[in-house]
């Protein structure tokens, strides 16, 4: 134990713990939104167990990882069609794809059903159409969905399990703490759900991107990297993903802002008309 404690594990650890933070951002958003699926009276639990069995699994993922990396980075396919589609396909490729795809399916799913909706209020009290076990193995499946490049991250800077599991537990422990802060928050202000389905939108793309570089960064070689048509896929940097949020939020603020004004000069001409 003496020897965990050291100045290099409590560095890693705390940078383990901002990265897990900063690559946790749009998983707690997913938890926030999914959660509102289920039942009004099991959302906060089903936000609880979906975050603990969740963190447990990828405690297990990491396991998994550290002892199997080797195989589950190698490439068992490599597109050779020149010109339509070459580079190569290991187990983390396959990941993104299904991930990203699935995100961006629920997104755009999730905003469509906002514009047929009629009544907002009706449809806040008929959100409960997925049963509470049904959205805990979605909140846990894509948990480990997300959780994947930052368990790649994080190995690339220590291969110190007991450290690598502590920035786990901690991390989940803090989606614990605001998960509810952030539900409780998208409820009263639901303007901004729309924002987060479009984040996610956004979160879908990246792990596109990531797909395209995953095989050609674990093997270290830039032949695997996917190309599709002579055009490589590129991932989006984070500092893009987080200057696009931000400018999301600055383009609702605004929009909020305006909306607001008009509404008032609207009210204070019907008032002077009567």
């Amino acid at each position: 134990m003496a020897d965990l404690i050291t100045a290099e594990n409590i560095g890693n650890l705390l940078m383990l713990c901002f990265l897990q933070a900063v690559l946790g951002f749009d998983n707690l958003l997913y938890i926030s939104i999914e959660s509102q699926r289920a039942p009004v009276a099991q959302q906060k639990a089903v936000r609880f167990w979906g975050i603990i069995i969740a963190v447990a699994l990828r405690v297990i993922l990491l396991f998994l990882m550290v002892e199997l990396l080797a195989s589950l980075t190698e490439p068992f396919y490599i597109f050779t069609w020149e010109g339509i589609l070459t580079g190569g396909v290991n187990f983390a490729t396959c990941v993104f794809i299904f991930g990203g795809i699935f995100i961006m399916y629920t997104a755009v799913k999730e905003i469509s059903h906002m514009l047929s909706v009629e009544h907002l209020n009706h449809d806040v009290e008929g959100k409960s159409g997925k049963s509470a076990a049904k959205v805990v193995a979605l909140i846990v499946f894509m948990n480990l969905i997300f959780s994947f490049d930052s368990v790649l991250s994080a190995i690339a800077i220590t291969d110190v399990f007991p450290v690598l599991a502590a920035a786990i537990l901690i991390s989940g422990l803090a989606m614990l703490v605001l998960a509810d802060g952030v539900t409780e928050f998208l409820q009263k202000n639901r303007m901004y759900e729309v924002l987060g389905l479009f984040i996610l939108l956004i979160v879908g793309v990246v792990l596109l991107g990531e797909a395209g570089v995953a095989a050609s960064h674990a093997t270290h070689n830039e032949e695997l990297a996917l190309k599709v048509f002579n055009y490589p896929v590129i991932p989006m940097s984070k500092s893009t993903f987080y200057f696009s949020v931000v400018v999301l939020f600055a383009v609702e603020f605004i929009q909020s802002g305006y909306a607001k004004k008009l509404a008032a000069e609207r009210n204070s001409n019907q008032t002077g008309t009567h």
